[in-house]
């Protein structure tokens, strides 16, 4: 169905969200081009709103212009998905150190039970459960305290949903995560450090960085073969 614009919100606006969402969802492809033309005929408005909002997009990285000014999504490599983890680990492993240290295991077992809920709730729909198992991240990282942490991860959540699309996923994928996630809450609810942060690290960094590495490293292959 196409996308209803809605005259009383700024345009630009509006398309930026459809074509974030896209982004994300993968409907338009890592390395796809867009033009201007093409995105104001899908969206049936004018050049003019749709140029700002594909200049917002490129200013923050989604999009980016060659040399001859050709558009095109920005490509998710290897060493995207090597960083992100880095990072991850940095950020998630210090958090949970930081609920553990200041006796808020309690308070953060029942925020990460709530997480669970909502997954289950959303294996239909795979972007929808990516968001919320990157938010369940985002939760633990929120300990910190940090506002300017929470927009670093913010934007190192979008990169994390974008690549979980591009991953195929079986159902018992989803089963073993929500076991997981449930095993990780219980161990912080009965403050058991070691556990929490053995399945923190097995079962989601490691986990997720050799999915990545693997799907990652499969596009890059091919897209070296088809040039």
């Amino acid at each position: 169905m196409d996308p209803v614009l809605n005259k009383d919100d700024a345009l630009y606006t509006q398309i930026y969200d459809i074509l974030k969402n896209r982004i994300m969802r993968v409907e338009y492809y890592p390395g796809s081009f867009l033009t201007e033309a093409s995105v104001a005929r899908e969206l049936n408005t004018s050049r003019m709103p749709v140029r700002v909002a594909m200049r917002k997009l490129e200013s923050e990285g989604w999009l980016i212009a060659d040399f001859r000014k050709k558009i095109r999504v920005r490509d998710i490599t290897v060493k995207d998905v090597r960083e992100i983890y880095q990072l991850r680990k940095l950020l998630e492993v210090s958090a949970l150190k930081e609920i553990f240290d200041t006796g808020r295991t309690w308070e953060y077992s029942f925020k990460f039970e709530e997480c669970l809920v909502r997954l289950r709730s959303s294996v239909n729909d795979q972007y929808q459960w990516d968001f919320y198992e990157t938010a369940f991240h985002r939760e633990i990282v929120k300990a910190l305290d940090s506002e300017r942490i929470d927009r670093i991860y913010r934007n190192n959540q979008d990169e994390l949903i974008r690549i979980g699309m591009l991953c195929d996923k079986q159902p018992a994928h989803y089963e073993v995560m929500h076991d997981s996630i449930d095993a990780f809450f219980h161990a912080v609810r009965e403050m058991d450090f070691n556990r929490a942060l053995d399945i923190l690290n097995r079962d989601h960094i490691e986990l997720g960085y050799q999915m990545g590495i693997e799907r990652i490293g499969e596009i890059e292959k091919q897209q070296l073969r088809t040039k």
